[in-house]
């Protein structure tokens, strides 16, 4: 069995089969990672969301920003924006039983046999791997449960800024929802700073890439969502895997064991 990493598809769905047959993926024996941002934006999504939701077991997703702001249309009120490739989805007569497969996946995912995490933004520095774990699991169960309604007519905003453990209510789910899923640029003592999306050398005053903190532990992290790194962090602990499919970039695909990485030119 090999498990193989993929980055951002957001509805790719050819490049995402193209690269899939570049390293012979089989789901009868292989397993595919899926670092969130399955949809949107690209021209195939109800494809893409099919394929991966049909995988079953050998599919390990966690959720990106696009896959939440699906689940807060078709759950939280919230209306579709001009760029979102979704209505596709939402029209789909198997529409209900995608969308509750969709609320059944991660936030992070932690494999301790391989001292690896994934998460769609990435781990914030402030955070010990167990306990961005805890937090992941609390959102998670949230947004599979009776307050998912609450939740995704609530997640959208910037506020609070910043972790405390004191935090409660949707106060809570949104700053945990912010870190693993929008997060780029960080402060020192945790605030987010979430408007800047160029690359890390644009940083903000007073901020820096998230990855660039000393971390508590050596856990190896592989995310997504930050297309303008082009996969480049500059440190082996933090794998980049988002290089910009739906914008023409590539989709990237990594061996979860020896690291070999394969492109898609899209």
């Amino acid at each position: 069995m090999t498990d193989y990493a993929i980055g951002d598809i957001q509805g790719c769905y050819d490049r995402l089969r193209e690269v899939l047959h570049r390293v012979a993926f089989s789901p009868s024996r292989d397993r595919l990672w899926v670092a969130g941002d399955l949809i949107n934006r690209g021209p195939s999504s109800l494809e893409t969301l099919r394929y991966l939701s049909g995988l079953g077991s050998s599919a390990v997703v966690v959720l990106g920003n696009h896959d939440l702001h699906l689940l807060a249309v078709a759950l939280g009120g919230h209306q579709p924006r001009k760029k979102d490739t979704l209505s596709e989805i939402l029209d789909a007569p198997d529409h209900n039983q995608l969308i509750d497969w969709l609320r059944q996946q991660n936030l992070c995912v932690h494999d301790s046999d391989r001292n690896l995490v994934m998460a769609h933004a990435g781990v914030p520095h402030i955070w010990g791997i167990e306990q961005a774990v805890a937090c992941a699991r609390e959102v998670e169960a949230v947004i599979r449960g009776e307050h998912a309604e609450e939740y995704f007519t609530q997640m959208y905003g910037n506020e609070p800024p910043c972790w405390d453990d004191s935090l409660s209510g949707m106060d809570r789910w949104r700053i945990i929802t912010n870190y693993f899923t929008r997060m780029r640029f960080i402060a020192e003592n945790g605030t987010l700073e979430l408007a800047t999306k160029e690359a890390a050398a644009h940083a903000p005053g007073g901020f820096a890439p998230w990855f660039e903190f000393p971390r508590r532990d050596d856990t190896r992290v592989i995310f997504g969502h930050w297309a303008a790194l082009e996969g480049q962090t500059g440190d082996d602990q933090f794998i980049g895997l988002d290089t910009g499919c739906v914008w023409g970039g590539a989709l990237t695909i990594m061996n979860l064991d020896t690291g070999e990485k394969i492109h898609c030119d899209c």
